[in-house]
Formats: C-alpha cells, sequence, structure tokens
C-alpha cells in the first residue's frame, strides 16, 4: 500500500514581475486578466495584475505558471482549503 503523505510546502518564484511559478496548488477558485484566486497547501492566494495568463497546471505535482503584469499578492485564511470549484473538478 502507497503512504500518502500531505506535503506542506508552498513556494514561489517571481522573475521580472512577469512569470511566477507557484508549488503546492490545491484549487483554483476563479481567474480572468487581472486577478487569480486560488488555494494552496497553505491557504488562500491572490495573485492580481494585468494581462495575467495560467501557463501550466499540473494537477499531479501541483505546480502552476502565470504569465502578465504581476502586481500584488495577497495572502488569505491559512485554516481554509477551499472548495472543491467547478474548475478544480476539471483539473482532477
Amino acid at each position: 500500500m502507497q503512504d500518502k503523505t500531505v506535503k506542506k510546502d508552498q513556494n514561489i518564484i517571481l522573475e521580472n514581475r512577469r512569470s511566477m511559478t507557484i508549488s503546492g496548488i490545491t484549487d483554483v477558485d476563479s481567474f480572468d486578466e487581472r486577478e487569480i484566486s486560488l488555494y494552496t497547501q497553505l491557504g488562500e492566494l491572490i495573485v492580481k495584475g494585468r494581462e495575467l495568463h495560467i501557463d501550466s497546471m499540473s494537477v499531479e505535482t501541483g505546480d502552476m505558471t502565470i504569465t502578465g503584469e504581476i502586481q500584488a499578492m495577497i495572502y488569505g485564511d491559512s485554516d481554509r482549503k477551499g472548495p472543491v470549484s467547478a474548475l478544480g473538478r476539471l483539473f482532477r
């Protein structure tokens, strides 16, 4: 039987405010070209900017790459891991 351990790592790499790689994603709540609302292993994260695009997302690893003009990252409630949205169900 495989041992399923919950990983509590969440890393963010921001390059020149134009490209962001995030690990530990558990769900994507909503997204448009100005705001991406998602949930990580450690809670809610909102990325704000202009012309934002989700370039890639891996359900297996929980990694995501966002490009565009990134202006802000806002952390939300760390206790809430997020509801399973329609988009989250689609990626599973």
